[in-house]
């Protein structure tokens, strides 16, 4: 009996919590779990999930949300600086490709279209599994990483016109195929311009208003949206979904709402991607593999190794050091969703012949299982190709590590060399300590070493590149950017290595403060409370008030992480998510009028603190707010309560207070 929607969606998970938990268990890689448990499930396997294509129309929503978080990663002067990989790089990456692969397709014996059309699905590579592991492996932001970001941007904008290329020489038409490619060009520049008027005009203030309601659940919502709403406007205009959810990720990525809007959305995104590799895996018909496994076989070395080659030999001539392009091809040697989807449509209009198409799909599946792994060790790989000497500026250089480092002990450790990174450099330079940076801008690096600098490129939250800038004899250590994941990515893993060194951070807020404390931070600088202290500072210098108890009270502050600063009275035009008056403690007055609980009670009988709420002081008619000393005064009709607290804890308290 066929199973319904919801039993096939049943087995899915099943199958993927299973699986998936296995492969975790043997620290194999997950996507891996996912292919077999779609394998298993699919209509070739135990043919529990006959009806697959129910799974495969809710599984490309995990691309739409990973290309949303991937634009969130970014910004518009960042993927302006991404310009050259995609528009150089990745045209002459397609181009060749289908060049290539059609020459060796015709003189193997195929027809013109079907050479094309296996050209590009050879082109296309995995924008799901790229980024994907590259963000878990935190490279996304490293310069092969970003190349592969550039030339996966490039052929998620060439698939559009590739599918309109192959359906129109398969299909005669009233329409010549030039204006068909014509009219899909026009369309998604307006598209994509579309896109872009609305972010700056729109997302920003959307989301203000969103904030104000102090409600997670319609904050969810939004984002959910708005990420459709942008993927569904690309494709309305003949472009991917993909692509539509990225530009929307890259509008909001400068906003104050970036990282909640991550947290809300990585959910989705977490259990739809799985869910399309499971689709991928229920392609699979292994049973007839073994019929042309020579084929198969012969295709997925040339897809692999020719496609790696050939990536690396164009980022080469583009420029690029010979590890960097090694690693870039390395990481998009695999076919791509985009590729079954132009497989599905050779299949449909004839095209390829089943028995190809079978080769094809085993190719791909292949490819895929094995990208994982090559990912994983890309860096690893890529020595085999260049002698250990091979120097660049976009490398980890042990010799110049060593040099550097071989002189310090009791050391400063600087993670990020931009702006604060060098003015902190430079006070450790003017009191004569030492120090070491290190730094993933190879060009900011590159200069910086020209003048003289201890600065190393190199990624911090890679446990080998700290130890080789000789952490364990470092006596402090300051992550100076403002990038709150891999700041907590670097504290996790110092809390367990290193849980007595004295860690420094940097953060914005009081929602990154409390989140940097508890991983592990000695102490963090937050930027908006030490701009109310310096300003503070001034203002008091200039009122005559003794220096020597400015510091004393500037370093009371410190010392207690800004806890007087955090208690702050929530208005009604909050203008961060961290201002959400669900997440975060605040301070609110209660007055007790005629007929409260609390009139004649003493403060101690209250049990305030078992609400979860701190008193903080009492107002009495005209006079000033005091602190308590003692919970032995009784409190009197019209008294105001100034209680601190979270929001749900202050209404328990006031109820309390109020009517007992």
């Amino acid at each position: 009996m066929p199973l319904n929607i919801l039993e096939i969606i049943l087995c899915v998970l099943i199958f993927a919590l299973l699986v998936t938990s296995i492969f975790r268990k043997l620290r194999l890689s997950i996507i891996l779990g996912y292919l077999l448990a779609g394998a298993l499930v699919g209509p070739n396997g135990l043919a529990l999930a006959h009806n697959s294509h129910y799974v495969q129309d809710l599984a490309e929503f995990g691309i739409v949300f990973l290309m949303f978080t991937v634009g969130l990663e970014f910004s518009l002067p960042q993927l302006f600086a991404l310009r050259y990989p995609v528009f150089v790089i990745g045209t002459l990456q397609v181009v060749l490709t289908l060049f290539i692969t059609t020459i060796i397709g015709l003189f193997l014996g195929m027809t013109k279209l079907s050479a094309l059309t296996v050209g590009s699905i050879v082109a296309m590579s995995s924008t799901a599994i790229v980024v994907k592991q590259l963000n878990d492996q935190a490279e996304l932001h490293s310069p092969h990483g970003l190349t592969a970001v550039g030339i996966l941007l490039f052929q998620d904008l060439a698939v559009i016109p590739i599918i309109i290329l192959i359906a129109g020489l398969a299909t005669s038409g009233q329409h010549s195929l030039q204006s068909i490619l014509i009219l899909a060009l026009l369309k998604g520049i307006f598209a994509i311009l579309l896109i872009f008027f609305m972010g700056r005009w729109l997302l920003r203030p959307l989301f203000l208003i969103i904030s104000k309601t102090r409600t997670v659940e319609l904050f969810t919502l939004t984002v959910l949206l708005v990420t459709l709403t942008s993927a569904w406007l690309t494709n309305l205009f003949g472009l991917s979904y993909a692509l539509g959810a990225f530009l929307a990720g890259l509008m909001l990525a400068e906003t104050e709402f970036r990282h909640q809007i991550e947290v809300e959305i990585r959910p989705f995104r977490d259990i739809l991607l799985g869910l399309f590799f499971m689709s991928v895996g229920m392609l699979a018909d292994v049973s007839t593999w073994y019929q042309t496994w020579q084929w198969i076989a012969l295709l997925v070395i040339a897809l692999i190794i020719g496609k790696m080659t050939l990536i690396t030999l164009i980022s080469r001539l583009s420029g690029k050091d010979l590890p960097t392009a090694i690693r870039t091809g390395i990481v998009l040697a695999q076919g791509g969703e985009f590729g079954f989807a132009i497989l599905t449509l050779a299949l449909t209009h004839s095209i390829l012949p089943s028995d190809y198409g079978q080769v094809v799909l085993a190719a791909l599946l292949i490819s895929i299982a094995l990208s994982p792994i090559l990912i994983r060790f890309n860096k690893q790989i890529s020595t085999l190709f260049y002698s250990s000497k091979t120097i660049t500026t976009e490398e980890p250089c042990p010799k110049k590590m060593s040099l550097i480092t071989k002189k310090l002990d009791q050391h400063i450790i600087i993670c990020g060399y931009g702006r604060v990174g060098q003015h902190i450099a430079r006070v450790l330079d003017k009191v004569k300590f030492p120090y070491v940076c290190l730094d993933l801008d190879s060009e900011l690096v590159r200069y910086a070493s020209m003048a003289g600098e201890n600065v190393i490129y190199g990624d911090p939250a890679h446990p080998e590149i700290l130890n080789a800038v000789g952490l364990d004899e470092a006596k402090a250590i300051v992550i100076s950017f403002n990038d709150l994941r891999s700041a907590i990515t670097i504290l996790n893993m110092l809390h367990k290595s290193h849980p007595n060194l004295p860690k420094l951070v940097r953060c914005t807020d009081e929602f990154e403060l409390k989140q940097l404390k508890s991983c592990g931070a000695t102490h963090v600088v937050a930027e908006l409370f030490e701009a109310s202290l310096a300003f503070s500072d001034y203002l008091l210098r200039l009122i005559d008030i003794p220096a020597s108890k400015i510091s004393q009270m500037m370093e009371e502050v410190r010392s207690k992480d800004y806890d007087l600063l955090q208690r702050v009275f929530a208005g009604s035009q909050a203008t961060t998510m961290a201002d959400d008056t669900s997440l975060h403690k605040q301070l609110k007055p209660i007055l007790l009028l005629e007929g409260a609980y609390a009139i004649d009670k003493k403060i101690k009988t209250l049990h305030l603190k078992e609400a979860g709420v701190e008193l903080i002081a009492v107002r009495r008619g005209e006079k000033k707010f005091f602190k308590l000393l003692h919970s032995n005064i009784k409190l009197k009709q019209n008294d105001i309560l100034v209680v601190y607290g979270l929001p749900s804890d202050i209404e328990e308290a006031e109820k309390r207070v109020l009517e007992g």
